[in-house]
């Protein structure tokens, strides 16, 4: 079972999203949770919420960021990795890769396939290919970085890292379907 801290739920109409924020509280109250205040909120999107909007007398719609995603006035908007979550990431490798500076190649490589497996399995969307592509670039440069400096006399150039990250690292590619296609379950009945 996998707990799901973040959502973002759209609905037609604004009285079927505010039915469902309430049965949601109270489903939650059930078991001793409840919605953060500061983070959950209704708001009107789509290709008629500007013009809605200014007709009432109100500025702009309000935007929101999910964990993967970018939204404004439109949706379904193209999902992204958010760029300050891809650095915090890249950050803590570098640091690791220091740390593990001196493990054998092998052992770094595996260590290496685990973390970006592991961001690859979350943030594999569709739309989200240049994103996976600039992260995998950047781990490989990193771990390319880190092995340089493993010693003077360094055997650390693209072509043999080029070739590590072959054998160790996964390739970026979408591994979650469109939802037209993840929700399109056929039964044999």
């Amino acid at each position: 079972m996998r707990y799901a801290d973040d959502v973002v739920v759209g609905f037609e109409h604004e009285g079927d999203a505010r039915r469902f924020l309430e049965a949601m509280r109270a489903r939650l109250e059930e078991f001793l949770l409840s919605l953060h205040p500061d983070k959950t909120r209704l708001i009107e999107f789509g290709r008629l919420a500007a013009a809605s909007r200014k007709k009432c007398g109100l500025g702009e719609p309000e935007t929101f960021v999910h964990l993967r995603k970018i939204a404004s006035r439109a949706l379904p908007a193209s999902k992204k990795t958010r760029g300050d979550r891809m650095r915090a990431k890249l950050q803590d490798i570098k640091v690791e890769l220091r740390r593990r500076m001196h493990w054998p190649i092998p052992k770094q490589g595996k260590w290496l396939r685990q973390i970006v497996t592991g961001h690859f399995a979350y943030f594999a969307v569709p739309t989200n290919i240049r994103a996976l592509t600039a992260f995998s670039y950047r781990v490989i440069d990193l771990w390319r970085r880190t092995l340089q400096r493993r010693s003077q006399k360094d055997g650390a150039t693209w072509e043999r890292i080029a070739q590590l990250a072959n054998n160790y690292l996964p390739k970026p590619c979408n591994l979650h379907p469109w939802p037209s296609v993840r929700f399109a379950v056929k039964h044999s009945r």
